[in-house]
């Protein structure tokens, strides 16, 4: 079991696509670090050895911001925007798309689920 800042890797799977199971890697990223140790991109995580394992832990705790101390950065950002009260951070305030995406129809993962108003009634004719 490879287990790599906290998080357990897929065995199964290819290295460059089970180091993207760690967050703040990506797939660029995940190709870098096994480059920089050439480790076969191919190769499963449950084929790689302790050799390699621990050199991609090193990369990762050396060079990279990732999991918890990713998170709590990107929730620190936010709340700076909010307190200095910008536009995003207004946004971020009322729950809506921060990066100007249009919000009449679309955005309900921003909004939740609709909540319905009632229409006006129209006056019987005469």
């Amino acid at each position: 079991m490879a287990r790599i800042a906290g998080v357990d890797l897929p065995k199964n799977k290819r290295g460059e696509i089970g180091l993207t199971y760690i967050f703040g890697i990506g797939p660029s990223t995940a190709r870098y670090i096994l480059d920089k140790h050439s480790i076969d991109r191919n190769k499963k995580v449950n084929e790689w050895n302790d050799d390699e394992l621990a050199a991609i832990r090193g990369t990762i705790t050396d060079e990279l911001k990732v999991e918890g101390a990713l998170r709590s950065e990107v929730q620190m950002n936010i709340k700076r925007l909010l307190d200095i009260a910008c536009y995003r951070g207004l946004r971020h305030r009322k729950g809506l798309p921060v990066r100007g995406q249009r919000t009449k129809t679309n955005s309900r993962t921003r909004k939740g689920k609709r909540k319905t108003v009632a229409g006006k009634k129209k006056a019987p004719k005469k």
